[in-house]
């Protein structure tokens, strides 16, 4: 291999193999429970997994490092508190794989970077702090102290610390990320990207501005008490396993489930849950009463129209449809939202979201009679350019019926990745709150910089322009979940500096900038000692409930250190005498970094004794209480938008990029997407039938899938058409596979979050 070679920053345009087989209608039952137990055995063992399984989700056990699905706060199995994917995610940590010096020497960059994304991470664990020099081609074994005081002299010879990024995935628990915001704002910037920026800071933006808080209002028990669920841009089944218990257990309360989705998944419509007799029995429980197919974006359309249909209604039997005292006493700006309503017509919004209006009109009727409604998003809502304004539309009927602030009804944007939420509650984020800056000075004695950071989208601009040149992650695959992956991985590259602190190899690691680093860390699966006693971290999940999570398996190495522990040893190299804080105290026992969280993060108060109540606490969260006193006015807000229609050229498509049940978010488990009956490939485009034939295609063809934003020509070569059940002009396609599409000029507004469910293609044969 010639050291001048670039190590390639998208996977190999190699198809494995594509079989397609039948679309499945229900999700889970025994074939999830099976494929569950093949990946932990051939990752794990059989001992070393049932370990770790059977502390998954317990409540003396650990947090899933999958999805941010609440545990029950009641009775929790004590045999399988788990989904398939969970118990993937499981099984990829506690592999007993491991890549030592050996393999790095054997193994240049460029080499592994020739490889896939799913061929890379099934690697294993990292075993030992490992580093490139600058115009090296492996990656050396170095000592921790030499590693800390690397990183220390890169980023104290910076002109300013705003020439730094740090970047927080969402599987940092809460110690490790308060830590690590505190490190950075005693450093001197606000640079602190985090993951939340690309999935749901849509939701957060849009629930702060109408309702005063940027989370969730709903628990558990408001589900399973809730008369109506809807299910908005959501795959609960391949995303959130977890939830479809849930959902069965609110259908069993009598609740009706509206889904709305471009695609029929197979989780929002059956469930066989693999834990009870009927499951087993293969006695499925139907959960979709009403599938709404909307186009690409077309929610915004559709809620608009069930909005006006219950006005309507409401005129024909006063007081019986909207809740008028709720709106009196806790709303703001209703008169003006019915104005702007009253400009569209039933027919020209489902015109523009694609359902007919017959559906329309019969979910409108379920929504009419009831009063308890739970609306449900993921980023099937969020990465969109107005996902802001529609997030708030989704608000404005819940509103209308009263639906906020009381049992059995509100808010659920169901986060993606475990610990993101909590995350953000311990100050990671680019625009912290004065009222946050204000109390680390007055509990730390240092004056925090009191400008914005940088977020994802900006942090890639400055690191291609050359005005950040050192970039470290807390986790994460930074470069395979961003947008415009070229754009990104020359954004890498320019930096003098990058560092990973990770569990197993990604592809960020070897599209890396003139010197790397990546430091191995301890995983939510690994027991965690210092001076002889086993610690604990804690995560906040969708619903704001913060519970203890503590490993239980020995770790693959001597040689990873925990989160926390890296973090302090680092502050201490970088600050020196310079701190003002207790550095050493919070590595000699994690008590004493929850102890100052108390007094830095609202409602967490009594912190230690209360996370170590089986089950842990909720957050205090002022929309779930019906109150709204956060905003100005003291009420909650009816938002304004008008709907902005899509004109696409003849040759154009609307894609949306996708998972496959085969991984999680950047992670590939496997090349099997069953539900969807697409095996053994992931370079596929699913495509409408009659568009397939348009375009002079065939079910099979080998395509290109171009995009032209900015006058920039982004390809991304070979793709497999398979034709699906999708709204004419829609595809989809996997990520990371497709990111190289995604424009990183094309942004939400207000969030700046990426648009991967909404970019602009031609498709040409290769």
């Amino acid at each position: 291999m010639s050291s001048e070679k670039i190590p390639a920053a998208e996977a190999p345009a190699h198809f494995t193999g594509l079989k397609l087989g039948k679309i499945k209608t229900v999700a889970a039952g025994i074939p999830a429970v099976m494929i569950s137990a093949q990946h932990i055995l051939k990752e794990a063992g059989a001992l070393r997994g049932m370990k770790a399984l059977l502390k998954l989700n317990q409540k003396d056990g650990f947090d899933c490092p999958s999805c941010a699905w609440p545990d029950p706060d009641d009775d929790r199995s004590s045999v399988a508190e788990y989904c398939e994917n969970g118990a993937k995610a499981v099984a990829e940590e506690a592999t007993l794989k491991k890549l030592t010096p050996d393999f790095f020497a054997a193994n240049a960059v460029a080499d592994l970077a020739d490889l896939s994304d799913y061929e890379i991470g099934k690697k294993g664990r990292i075993a030992q702090p490992m580093y490139l020099p600058s115009g090296g081609t492996h990656y050396k074994p170095i000592s921790w102290e030499t590693a800390f005081q690397k990183i220390a002299n890169h980023l104290n010879a910076l002109a300013s610390p705003d020439e730094a990024i740090f970047y927080t995935s969402g599987r940092t628990s809460n110690e490790a990320a308060f830590l690590y915001q505190l490190m950075v704002r005693e450093y001197g910037t606000n640079n602190m990207p985090d993951c939340s920026n690309m999935c749901h800071e849509s939701s957060g933006v849009a629930l702060g501005e109408s309702l005063g808080i940027g989370k969730g209002s709903v628990t558990l028990e408001d589900i399973y008490k809730a008369e109506v669920i809807i299910i908005l841009g959501q795959n609960p089944g391949t995303n959130h396993p977890r939830m479809l218990s849930a959902l069965q257990k609110a259908k069993a309360n009598g609740a009706t489930i509206i889904a709305v989705n471009p695609l029929p998944e197979a989780g929002l419509m059956n469930f066989l849950n693999p834990q009870t007799v009927k499951g087993f029995l293969s006695i499925k429980t139907h959960l979709a009463d009403l599938f709404l197919q909307v186009r690409i974006n077309g929610d915004m359309a559709l809620i608009k129209a069930l909005a006006l249909l219950l006005l309507e209604a409401e005129a024909e039997q006063p007081d019986t449809v909207l809740d008028h005292h709720f709106i009196a006493k806790h709303t703001h700006g209703y008169e003006h939202y019915v104005q702007n309503l009253q400009q569209y017509t039933v027919a020209e919004l489902a015109g523009d979201c694609g359902v007919p209006v017959a559906q329309i009109q019969a979910a409108a009727k379920v929504l009419a009679r009831k009063k308890n409604i739970v609306a449900c998003w993921a980023m099937g809502l969020t990465q969109h350019k107005n996902a802001v304004d529609t997030i708030k539309e989704v608000v404005n009927l819940l509103l209308m019926k009263g639906s906020i602030g009381k049992p059995g009804a509100g808010t659920c944007p169901v986060r993606g990745h475990s610990n993101v939420q909590g995350d953000r509650t311990m100050g990671i984020f680019e625009q912290p709150s004065p009222a946050l800056l204000q109390r680390l000075q007055d509990v730390y004695g240092f004056i925090p910089p009191q400008h914005h950071g940088f977020d994802t989208v900006h942090s890639i601009r400055a690191m291609l322009e050359g005005r950040a040149k050192v970039f470290m992650a807390m986790g994460g695959n930074f470069l395979s979940a961003t947008p415009d992956t070229n754009l990104t991985a020359q954004a890498l590259r320019n930096c003098r500096l990058t560092v990973h602190v990770s569990t197993k190899l990604n592809r960020s690691h070897l599209v890396h900038g003139q010197e790397a680093l990546i430091l191995p860390c301890l995983g939510r699966t690994d027991i965690d000692m210092i001076s002889g006693e086993r610690q604990f971290v804690t995560c906040e999940n969708s619903m704001g409930v913060i519970q203890m999570s503590k490993g239980n398996l020995e770790p693959v190495s001597d040689e990873l250190l925990s989160e926390p522990v890296i973090i302090c040893r680092l502050a201490k190299a970088l600050l020196e005498d310079r701190s003002k804080v207790s550095w050493d105290v919070y590595e000699q026992h994690y008590d004493h970094i929850r102890n100052d969280i108390e007094k830095v993060i609202p409602g967490f108060d009594n912190y230690n004794e209360r996370v170590r109540h089986p089950g842990g606490f909720y957050l205090p969260n002022t929309a779930r209480e019906g109150r709204f006193n956060i905003l100005g006015s003291g009420k909650a807000h009816f938002s304004v938008a008008n709907i902005s229609p899509l004109s696409l050229a003849p040759d154009e498509y609307v894609m949306m990029t996708i998972r496959s049940h085969d991984q999680f978010n950047t992670t590939i488990y496997g090349l099997d997407d069953r539900y969807r009956g697409v095996y053994n490939e992931r370079r596929v485009i699913l495509m409408n039938e009659k568009d397939i034939q348009r375009a002079g295609l065939k079910a099979g063809d080998v395509v290109d899938l171009i995009n032209e934003d900015d006058g920039q020509r982004r390809i991304a070569h070979r793709f497999i058409v398979v034709a699906y059940n999708i709204p004419e002009r829609n595809t989809a396609t996997y990520f990371p596979e497709t990111n190289v599409l995604v424009p990183l000029s094309s942004v939400a507004e207000k969030s700046n979050t990426p648009v991967s469910k909404m970019v602009i293609i031609k498709v040409q044969k290769a």
